[in-house]
């Protein structure tokens, strides 16, 4: 089957429909074959493709016809009104960096990696054997494949100084996504209506999963070094809370490294409280000038329950990631898990291993981490120059740069014109728990056409300098 004759195939027979009345036959597929010079599977999934589209309609034993233009019948949805009541908990709304792009736009909105960044012939290769495996039709552990259980334990266990005890297979739990994780260990371990201390500004999908769980957000602020353990220490203090959620490394958005005094002093604080670090290790694949350094790494005692997703390093299609969590904690995270998805498809969890045991995977990452480096630099230099109002700092890994802009920009304004003018950028406002501190642009470099990354800068200053010429 040829996608570019079934594509051309599709342009020709618009044309046709644009010209041809309600209700018209369509040529025949024998006539279309002839015309196109195309085999009749291809012409098949033409049509297919049209009727998905609503512009025609097959009918068995007749033929394809024009679809007549209808005008749909309001929906009267009512009735929901009284029976959802209101919200809880209103969410937030869906965040800039999931939206999806025209191709012909600078995308600067999006934290996920572009496919040149990612080991797509070890995912397809590793899929290829999946399915001739037995993950393919059994039922995976709840917790998860043993060797990938294994595999993420020796991971964290690699960074564990000399004096701790390395996490054992059986401490890991395999989730569908950071999202479910982040999404469980709230529920297990602070639960609706209680309160949550959180960096500030921090992940947004941290943000909705509390929202999700009905979790109520303490923030605690942060900068490129990380929290305040003043102000962390006052929160605990203030609230009672028992869990706090931060990412050590390379955060999103502001891209901070904590230092290992800051990460002894947020862990002694934690074990002084009674309470859980939820240690969300993103971008451990990410790092540019440095590597990761996980604070759970030195924890043998339970508090910190960490977090580590392969969705972005290894393909937003194996959505997987790893819960490390010791003694009652991990059973009630275990117990969330098997309630909300009861277990991990046991074709991306085998993908997933695939990829991350191949010898190539080290090498691949070697390679991510050098094009990372330029891809930051390009816009870094790129913002310095075109955009010189705006204060940014560089971070040693992650995938995006935070941008602070003059006080009084309208953050909104800007946004629209930047996208009007062909460059989409992600407000920072969506990752404030609380109101927003300043303006600030969330700008990725992971994106796709990195050779556009000064256009855009440019497009930003010009869009900016409007404001404040």
């Amino acid at each position: 089957m040829n996608d570019d004759s079934s594509a051309r195939i599709v342009a020709g027979l618009r044309e046709w429909i644009a010209a041809a009345a309600p209700g018209a036959r369509l040529p025949s597929t024998r006539a279309l074959v002839a015309q196109y010079g195309a085999s009749p599977v291809t012409v098949q999934k033409a049509l297919r493709t049209l009727a998905s589209q609503g512009m025609v309609e097959s009918r068995p034993g007749v033929g394809t016809f024009v679809r007549a233009v209808r005008m749909p019948r309001p929906n009267d949805y009512g009735w929901q009104t009284a029976a959802l009541g209101s919200p809880r908990n209103p969410l937030p709304r869906t965040s800039a960096a999931l939206r999806s792009a025209p191709n012909d736009v600078i995308a600067l909105h999006s934290g996920y990696p572009d496919r040149e960044l990612l080991p797509e012939r070890l995912v397809r290769t590793a899929f290829a054997r999946a399915a001739r495996g037995d993950a393919a039709v059994g039922r995976p552990p709840s917790a998860g494949l043993p060797d990938l259980q294994a595999w993420f334990a020796a991971e964290l266990g690699a960074a564990a100084p000399a004096w701790a005890a390395p996490p054992a297979p059986s401490d890991v739990i395999v989730v569908p996504g950071s999202q479910s994780g982040l999404g469980g260990a709230f529920r297990a371990l602070v639960g609706a209506g209680r309160p949550l201390l959180a960096e500030s500004p921090t992940y947004w999908g941290a943000i909705l999963a509390a929202a999700q769980t009905g979790v109520r957000i303490v923030p605690v602020p942060s900068g490129i070094d990380g929290p305040d353990p003043d102000e962390l220490a006052r929160a605990f203090e203030r609230t009672g809370a028992r869990a706090f959620y931060a990412q050590p490394n390379f955060a999103n958005p502001t891209g901070a490294r904590w230092s290992p005094d800051a990460a002894d002093r947020v862990l002694e604080l934690v074990r002084r409280h009674g309470a859980f670090l939820i240690e969300d290790d993103w971008a451990h694949d990410f790092g540019i000038a440095a590597d990761a350094s996980p604070v759970a790494a030195r924890d043998d005692a339970g508090h910190v329950v960490y977090l580590r997703s392969l969705t972005k390093s290894v393909s937003p299609a194996v959505r997987v990631a790893g819960v490390v969590a010791r003694g009652p904690a991990r059973e009630r995270i275990l117990a969330d898990a098997q309630a909300e998805s009861m277990y991990v498809s046991g074709v991306l969890q085998a993908v997933a291993l695939d990829v991350v045991t191949q010898p190539a995977w080290r090498t691949h990452l070697r390679g991510v981490r050098r094009q990372l480096a330029a891809r930051r630099d390009l816009l870094a230099g790129a913002l310095r120059e075109h955009v010189p109002a705006a204060r940014l700092d560089v971070p040693q890994g992650g995938l995006n740069l935070w941008v602070r802009l003059p006080d009084a920009t309208d953050l909104p304004r800007l946004v629209r014109d930047c996208e009007a003018a062909g460059v989409v950028v992600a407000p920072g406002d969506e990752w404030f728990p609380a109101e927003p501190t300043g303006a600030y642009l969330r700008l990725g470099y992971a994106g796709p056409n990195p050779g556009a990354f000064p256009d855009g800068a440019r497009v930003i200053g010009e869009m900016l300098a409007r404001q404040h010429g």
